[in-house]
């Protein structure tokens, strides 16, 4: 799915099939499983994620423990990076735990600058009203995600469906485990999911569960890189997903 058209540019037979692909998709689906950081929001937008990843690196060297993450690592803007990393080489220890408590100790102070992502809101709601079922699976802690949710009076639109991240940290995405759970505790089957994700390991999650996928980019960047991944169902706004819907109500 391109990026939705502008009253400029001219209606192609390419958009409009791209247009009745992506109504095809919010048709179908009964069951939507929603990433957090990205289509619901930005968490990030005024706490760091790469100040984050660094206090996260430099806390583990301060405890003489900077050899367990490689260069790469070191320089990662990703905090999940170095918290998967570190429990590759000590699953389930207490490091990891403490780690790990840590990072959502971050997530949390996030959720007072989180950026809500334009039209999720609205769109949240209306696919609630019109009877689909809505879930959270995301890499992110659930105790951040019931934060934010609560603080944008959109906890009933998926509650008690909010799987994050768990102290099993090698199940975090790509891994479709997240998704799984949903699946089975909603009682839905893949054929009847939509997930609506923004990066590659969200893609390759849904791949794996043999759910439908559609990618939300907030910029050619991100766009780029679903692609590559090989999504191709993909929207720069979510304003398009939220007219469709409403076409269908």
């Amino acid at each position: 799915m391109t990026s939705e058209t502008t009253q400029t540019e001219p209606v192609t037979e390419e958009t409009e099939n791209d247009t009745e692909k992506l109504r095809e998709l919010i048709t179908r689906a009964r069951v939507v499983l929603w990433d957090f950081d990205g289509p619901i929001c930005r968490l990030f937008a005024g706490h760091s994620a790469e100040r984050v990843a660094a206090e996260l690196a430099g806390w583990l060297e301060g405890r003489g423990l900077h050899g367990l993450l490689t260069k790469s690592e070191l320089k990662t803007l990703d905090p999940h990076v170095v918290l998967r990393a570190v429990d590759r080489r000590h699953p389930r220890s207490d490091l990891v735990a403490e780690l790990e408590e840590r990072l959502t100790q971050e997530e949390l102070r996030a959720t007072a600058t989180a950026l809500p992502t334009a039209y999720a809101d609205p769109l949240i709601r209306t696919w609630t009203a019109v009877g689909s079922r809505l879930a959270i699976t995301t890499n992110n802690s659930p105790r951040v995600v019931r934060t934010y949710l609560a603080s944008r009076d959109l906890t009933e639109c998926f509650a008690p469906h909010i799987y994050g991240r768990t102290q099993d940290l090698h199940r975090l995405k790509p891994d479709p485990f997240c998704l799984n759970r949903a699946l089975n505790a909603m009682g839905a089957s893949p054929s009847a999911a939509l997930m609506i994700g923004d990066t590659p390991s969200d893609f390759e999650a849904a791949q794996n569960a043999d759910v439908a996928f559609l990618g939300y980019a907030r910029n050619e960047d991100k766009e780029k890189r679903l692609r590559d991944a090989g999504a191709t169902a993909i929207v720069s706004s979510l304003e398009l997903v939220l007219r469709l819907l409403k076409d269908q109500a």
